[in-house]
């Protein structure tokens, strides 16, 4: 079983939305039972919620249905989890703090480490104060990065 935990700031938006599009590749894939994916966010001011609906909405644009509750990541993650992926710095130092070992810290990446270079990001923009493109944006960084993603963690797990 390959688990993994998308994290970002509120869980509403980025990922929240990785946690739907991995959700989809590996069901695409016939591989779900071989998967455990989950996402979480280091603020629990929106726990409980739905995400955003400008994410939903655009989302729902490209087939999918973002309905993942929003949560606050928790130190138990670090052993539930075989690979914690941080959407920014922030959200990594927030982690790293939370890790509860030094073994725990070693299971904590960038997610922009997986995302091509081409965007021209090292980090996946926070779209909840963008306009729509905002959104679109993250949603194709997401997309092609959960494809590089699915393919390290299958050649290598």
């Amino acid at each position: 079983m390959k688990k993994i935990c998308f994290v970002c700031l509120g869980n509403i938006c980025r990922s929240s939305a990785a946690d739907g599009i991995m959700h989809r590749l590996v069901e695409e894939r016939g591989v779900s039972k071989e998967w455990e994916i989950d996402s979480a966010g280091t603020y629990g001011g929106h726990a409980g919620e739905l995400p955003d609906p400008r994410m939903r909405a655009a989302g729902k644009r490209r087939g999918y249905d973002f309905t993942h509750r929003s949560r606050r990541v928790r130190s138990e993650d670090f052993d539930r989890f075989d690979l914690l992926l941080a959407m920014d710095d922030s959200v990594y130092e927030s982690l790293s703090r939370l890790a509860p070992s030094v073994e725990a810290l070693q299971k904590l990446e960038r997610m922009a480490d997986y995302i091509p270079a081409h965007f021209g990001y090292d980090y996946v923009p926070e779209p909840y104060y963008e306009g729509a493109e905002g959104f679109e944006l993250v949603l194709d960084m997401l997309e092609e990065g959960c494809e590089v993603l699915y393919e390290r963690v299958e050649s290598s797990w």
